[in-house]
């Protein structure tokens, strides 16, 4: 029986706890024009059903996942949207969790992903990093000591790991070269999105296939994008990687005009193969070439990117 004056019996913790378990309020409008009318007071209506997805999709990504979660994302032929995917997917769940999300460039050679991403007070590079691993070693390394190697992405809200900038960088890294990078950067962060290069048989590609949980397959609208990446997935399924292939998140970006594009052929194949098939709709800031700020995406390629992000938070 719960404390009241009549009973004379002193009250509890859970009987101060209690008085907040009441019914939950009504949810209220707070996206698009029925926040616009709820601001001028004259009713209160409820979320339309886009703000009610937004919010769903905002709940999965937010969601715990229990532990370390690398998601790779891939696709062999150049220009086929993996870096823009890594970057605005890492972009994604920094801003909805609140950081510990990494953005690491595993390409065998040069790649791009530091280029796009917003420059930091230093150009290291994981070819960097791989030489100075031991300082990390055992017990050793802190925050502190990472960030001499990642760049901040500020408003973003996490970091990227850049592979070797440089045309001539050196040897390919190696299995065991991506299994200690691996190691050393779980330490740190909960989320980590892995760009991978255009060579499936380079070491630290399928070291990055064996450390996924989660697969992402990006092409551009076209049929040579597309075949590239069906090609990938016949590779995957052949090496034994059936589950990987079937639980994948396939992503087509779209081009300026939908003209000469056989997209519902891409849509089928894929939907047939991988467990969601979704569009990236074509922006103008991504298209430059130059960094891209969350800040700067129109709220089209924001809400779809999110909806990418839930896609991929529910295979984790």
């Amino acid at each position: 029986m719960g404390w009241s004056p009549e009973s004379g019996i002193a009250p509890t913790a859970e009987d101060f706890a209690r008085r907040r378990q009441i019914r939950p309020a009504e949810p209220i409008a707070t996206m698009g024009v029925r926040a616009m009318v709820n601001r001028i007071g004259l009713v209160k209506l409820p979320p339309g059903q886009h703000e009610q997805e937004v919010k769903r999709d905002i709940e999965m990504v937010r969601r715990n996942f229990g532990g370390l979660r690398q998601v790779t994302v891939v696709n062999p032929k150049g220009g086929a949207g993996k870096t823009v995917a890594i970057l605005l997917l890492a972009m994604t769940f920094g801003q909805k969790r609140g950081g510990y999300v990494l953005a690491w460039d595993n390409n065998e050679t040069q790649g791009t992903l530091g280029m796009r991403a917003q420059q930091d007070f230093h150009s290291r590079t994981v070819r960097d990093m791989l030489r100075d691993l031991g300082q990390f070693q055992g017990p050793h390394g802190r925050i502190g000591d990472l960030s001499q190697y990642v760049r901040s992405q500020g408003e973003g809200m996490f970091d990227v790991l850049a592979s070797d900038e440089s045309a001539t960088g050196g040897e390919m890294l190696t299995a065991a070269a991506f299994a200690e990078i691996r190691e050393v950067v779980s330490r740190f962060y909960k989320l980590i999105f892995v760009d991978t290069g255009n060579n499936v048989r380079a070491q630290n590609w399928q070291a990055a296939m064996d450390a996924t949980d989660q697969l992402v397959v990006t092409m551009s609208a076209r049929n040579d994008s597309a075949e590239t990446a069906a090609r990938m997935l016949d590779h995957l399924e052949q090496s034994g990687r059936h589950r990987l292939v079937r639980q994948a998140v396939t992503v087509v970006s779209m081009p300026p005009s939908r003209k000469e594009i056989d997209l519902p052929a891409i849509q089928e194949h894929f939907a047939a193969r991988t467990r969601a098939v979704l569009l990236a709709p074509y922006e103008r800031l991504i298209d430059t070439g130059e960094p891209i700020r969350y800040g700067g995406l129109s709220s089209a390629t924001r809400d779809a990117w999110l909806k990418i992000a839930a896609a991929v938070a529910e295979g984790l």
